[in-house]
């Protein structure tokens, strides 16, 4: 169990369930008074001679008035969710009646609960390590399937196993060279050198395995920004209209409709991609308003994680592409090549015509022709055919940062090994690798450190 500051022998109160009108609502109280505190409120039955993991159905009452008719779920610890005793109340889903119940559990002695204090009572209580309680976080805030699997694994402890079993294994080496250092008159070696070659080896494959799935995993958590550029009339607004199968942008016939960005989120195979129809990218323009718009959309290309430029077929050739292509490597944008309006030419005719320039994906975005194609394209440029449903990702900026300082403590720990530095500067180098991997998952924490990373939870969770 990780050491506890003062307040939390306090029994705390808060709604487990969203705020609003709903058909229910739940009260969630955890702490050594959560029992005596309902059945104060509860006289249908005595709730401190009930068993754990039991429904009971009743009034609740405070000073002989009714506050409403509720089922109170009861668990009692270690076997709940923070490890303490709990209580859960179902009410009915006023906003009136749950404050009114809330109310009455702090007259009888419970405290509103901060943020995100329910799941650290579960940490400090050793139900959770610190990285699945991050990642009960990032399953509330999931919104997509990719995302909730990611996060269901991490709560699962898939990250943690790993971690924990490589630093399992260097904190064994670390004692054996520490019992060098007592013997370091007689010149012993208790730590096979060999093994922990061998061992640095295949945690820095792990840590770097990792390290690197956190831009995927940022794409997963936080989605892709993909900005839609093109000539006037090229039909950037049709393609995001059939994208999102709405008519969600001004589109007509007249060049250079679009004056602003437009921001619309699409999911594809649980991927967020945050369309952005910009306004259409002129050389020369004598309109103030549409040079106001080009800036934006120039600098929307910028900021974006995927380009789609689309061209009309019929009004380009394939020097003025090449020479847009050419301007895209320079910036190192990461793009994908749109030729729309390909209904007004087979399809042959037009692949012979670009043949020179790979990779175009040749649409009808009027008739919705071929915009599958384009979908699957965005999602395997963003995906790059890395990830599996079993395949630890990182999400967590806190973790992808602490990762980082194990490879560069790892790197450290083997140029003292080639180098032959005496052993307590290795020990030292270990000691700094255990560090961060065991501040990734709360084996080492500091109560500033807690508190930051809970505030972020919503209250009641």
């Amino acid at each position: 169990m990780h050491g506890k500051a003062i307040g939390w022998d306090d029994t705390i109160v808060a709604l487990a369930t969203a705020q609003g009108i709903g058909a229910i609502g739940v009260i969630r109280l955890s702490g050594r008074q959560s029992i005596d505190i309902v059945n104060r409120l509860f006289p249908a039955k005595d709730l401190t001679q009930a068993p754990s993991h039991t429904l009971h159905v009743g009034y609740l009452k405070e000073n002989g008035k009714v506050l409403d008719e509720v089922v109170i779920s009861l668990f009692k610890g270690p076997k709940s969710y923070t490890g303490e005793d709990v209580i859960e109340i179902s009410g009915h889903g006023s906003p009136y009646v749950l404050q009114q119940i809330i109310q009455a559990c702090v007259n009888q002695g419970a405290r509103l609960a901060k943020p995100g204090e329910y799941t650290q009572r579960a940490f400090l209580n050793g139900k959770l390590d610190l990285a699945q309680a991050e990642a009960v976080a990032d399953l509330i805030a999931s919104n997509t399937e990719a995302s909730r699997k990611t996060a269901l694994h991490n709560i699962r402890g898939g990250f943690s196993e790993r971690l924990s079993s490589l630093r399992e294994r260097l904190i064994k080496f670390s004692a054996l060279i520490e019992l060098e250092l007592d013997f370091s008159q007689e010149d012993v070696e208790f730590a096979d050198r060999t093994q922990l070659y061998e061992l640095l080896t295949e945690v820095q494959q792990t840590t770097q395995q990792l390290a690197s799935s956190f831009q995927l995993g940022n794409v997963i958590k936080n989605g892709v920004s993909v900005a839609i550029i093109g000539k006037p009339n090229a039909g950037k607004s049709t393609l995001l209209n059939a994208l999102l199968n709405e008519n969600r942008a001004i589109v007509s016939d007249i060049a250079g409709t679009t004056r602003d960005t437009i921001e619309e989120v699409l999911n594809i195979d649980g991927i967020l991609f945050r369309l952005i129809d910009t306004a259409g990218i002129r050389e020369h323009t004598h309109d103030v308003i549409e040079s106001i718009g080009m800036e934006k959309a120039l600098a929307k290309m910028q900021q974006a994680d995927v380009v789609i430029y689309l061209f009309d077929v019929n009004e380009i050739t394939p020097a003025e592409l090449q020479a847009t292509i050419n301007e895209f490597n320079n910036k190192k944008l990461k793009y994908v090549l749109v030729g729309n309006k390909a209904d007004a030419s087979p399809e042959a005719a037009l692949r012979d015509k670009f043949s020179s320039i790979a990779g175009i994906t040749f649409i009808s975005a009027k008739e919705n022709r071929h915009t599958e194609v384009l979908k699957e394209k965005l999602v395997d440029l963003v995906l790059q055919g890395k990830v599996t449903a079993d395949d630890t990702i990182i999400t967590n900026a806190r973790h992808f940062h602490a990762l980082q300082e194990v490879l560069q403590s790892l790197i450290d720990i083997r140029n003292g090994l080639d180098n032959n530095i005496p052993s307590d500067l290795i020990a030292l180098d270990i000691r700094r690798c255990l560090h961060y991997l065991g501040e990734i998952t709360g084996e080492i924490t500091t109560e500033d450190q807690l508190d930051y990373i809970f505030s972020k939870f919503c209250i009641g969770k």
